[in-house]
């Protein structure tokens, strides 16, 4: 597999973008899992940085795994793992989330930022049904 590299400004119409990317690039039923974990991750850039910051989403693979990476201009602004507290929090969920789809996730400082990544299975979850 090729990898991936899209850089744009962190705005919401930019979700859609993402995941048709993603779509093109890993093929309609090869992850969804990677679609949601983009719109999360561009949620969380939109939601603690703003709207218009730049980001670079990189999709990568392996034999049995596909990296998704997204990376932002701000080193200090660290995700968190939330627990949302109930049924009608609206926020909080985001990263909860993307453990759960995921096989691993982490965040990477950089020294003009960080990279907030997960690796999901190279099969989608429909194939392993």
């Amino acid at each position: 597999m090729n990898d991936l590299t899209i850089r744009l400004l962190a705005v919401p119409k930019a979700a859609a973008l993402l995941r048709h990317a993603v779509r093109e690039h890993l093929g309609a039923d090869a992850c969804p899992e990677a679609e949601l974990c983009v719109s999360e991750l561009l949620s969380n850039v939109i939601t603690h940085l703003g709207e218009g910051t730049p980001v670079t989403l990189r999709i990568t693979g392996r034999a049995t795994r596909t990296r998704v990476e997204l990376t932002d201009p701000d080193p200090h602004a660290w995700p968190v793992l939330r627990q949302a507290v109930a049924d009608t929090d609206e926020s909080g969920r985001g990263l909860a989330l993307l453990a759960a789809v995921s096989l691993a996730w982490g965040v990477r400082r950089r020294r003009n930022g960080k990279t907030v990544w997960c690796e999901l299975p190279r099969e989608s979850s429909q194939s392993r049904r």
